[in-house]
């Protein structure tokens, strides 16, 4: 495979670059990649803490396994799987983002079929391993990757459309998993979650995707050669001057770098707290297992329509505002989650839940290209998005300790509502970033 460093890049797919030159093509291309990385954060349920809420019940009781000890297999699986993403991100950064898209679901696939096969708690700890590094991590960090080449002034637009992707997974794989367990048993709903993989996403992955715009003659947003206008997120002064692309080093020596990095880390942390014990918590005030796995379409249904909102106000707003905003929305779904009595307020969790959910997804995404540029954008979202997975990693420790030494998760979630309420303050403190001379 060719080397893909710095602005030697060989054009990917020239085949298919001269295809879509001389097809006539009226519409942007970046939509059909965008399209594409939809299905891949769709595909990604697979490795995702929405999809594992269902096996929670059947796996503890096939394996005699507690509460405590799956989530923290999990967490220790999710934090090892992170420590390998700086090293897709380079990866992404030398070959491309479609060669290690199509390598990650054909890993994928096959790890959702062994992930069946599971016996006890440390194949357990490596089959989540697998399953998060590849699904949670590679291959949303390659699709961000591609929506964020292809995308510069509606990026924050693009980004959200991409996570509708993970929405509709919300809406489809908990009940589908359901589904499949009372159908078949959960070790054979894992084999054809696995094929699945395969069957959506190779083919378009290996036909339709380009890395880059450049690629193949075009640039961010389809903006014309010669033609001048903006094409990146309004700055904190309220410009849109182009911004400098940061190697990692230079973006780590930013304090901008760990701010951002700390608020992800607290929406990752604690978003997949609630995805992981949704079901258990929701229960524990008084409502079925089958009415909280439904619980998880409401969601997405709310996601749905919040994205492209999130998305619009991204694109036009200063963004350490909208970063604060989500922060504070992270605090009405922990607190609204504690206080569920009835179908009505489980609803509105679910509501606030699921715009809780578009705004993270996105900024998961938007915020590495918005402050440090395209050029090393593969490397920066690996360290990124390896902040994230840790806190993914530590999300269910606390409420399954919580449950299982004092039978309750409610004072736990009032507690874990602090953090992200004190972190909204800091993020309104954000500017841009001054890249060192080296």
């Amino acid at each position: 495979m060719g080397s893909r460093d710095g602005d030697n890049r060989k054009p990917d797919g020239p085949f298919r670059g001269r295809l879509i030159r001389s097809g006539g093509w009226r519409f942007f291309y970046g939509w059909v990649v965008l399209a594409v990385a939809a299905l891949g954060i769709f595909v990604s349920g697979a490795g995702q803490s929405h999809i594992f809420s269902v096996f929670i019940g059947p796996i503890g009781g096939d394996l005699d396994l507690s509460g405590a000890s799956i989530a923290s297999a999990y967490g220790f699986a999710t934090l090892a799987a992170a420590m390998i993403l700086p090293r897709i991100g380079r990866l992404v950064d030398r070959y491309g983002a479609r060669r290690v898209l199509l390598g990650t679901t054909g890993l994928l696939g096959l790890s959702c079929i062994a992930f069946g096969a599971v016996d006890g708690l440390v194949w357990l700890t490596f089959g989540f391993a697998a399953l998060r590094l590849l699904g949670q991590g590679a291959l949303m960090l390659c699709c961000a990757n591609l929506v964020s080449q292809w995308f510069g002034l509606r990026r924050g637009f693009a980004l959200s459309l991409m996570a509708l992707g993970f929405s509709v997974s919300m809406a489809v794989h908990p009940p589908t998993s359901q589904w499949l367990i009372d159908l078949v048993g959960w070790r054979d709903a894992w084999m054809w979650i696995g094929f699945s993989t395969w069957v959506l996403l190779v083919p378009p992955a290996l036909l339709l995707v380009v890395d880059r715009p450049e690629d193949i003659g075009l640039r961010p947003d389809g903006i014309a050669a010669g033609e001048t206008r903006d094409a990146e997120p309004l700055n904190t002064d309220g410009s849109r001057r182009p911004r400098a692309d940061f190697t990692l080093r230079q973006a780590l020596s930013t304090p901008t770098f760990y701010i951002v990095a700390a608020g992800l880390f607290m929406l990752s942390m604690l978003v997949t707290a609630l995805h992981f014990f949704q079901i258990s918590i929701l229960a524990s005030h008084g409502l079925s297992p089958h009415f909280a796995t439904l619980v998880f379409p409401v969601s997405a249904v709310s996601m749905i329509i919040a994205m492209p909102l999130v998305g619009y106000v991204l694109d036009r707003c200063r963004t350490e505002r909208v970063f604060s905003a989500a922060l504070g929305v992270m605090v009405v779904s922990l607190t609204s989650a504690a206080l569920v009595e009835n179908t009505w307020t489980a609803v509105v969790y679910a509501v606030v839940f699921g715009l809780n959910n578009a705004m993270t997804m996105t900024f998961m995404a938007f915020m590495w290209p918005r402050y440090f540029g395209r050029r090393h954008l593969g490397s920066i979202q690996g360290v990124g998005q390896m902040i994230g997975v840790v806190g993914a990693s530590l999300g269910p420790l606390p409420l399954g300790l919580a449950q299982d030494k004092f039978g309750a998760y409610d004072p736990m979630l009032f507690g874990l509502a602090l953090i992200p309420a004190c972190w909204a303050v800091v993020v309104l403190f954000l500017r841009e970033p001054v890249r060192p001379e080296t």
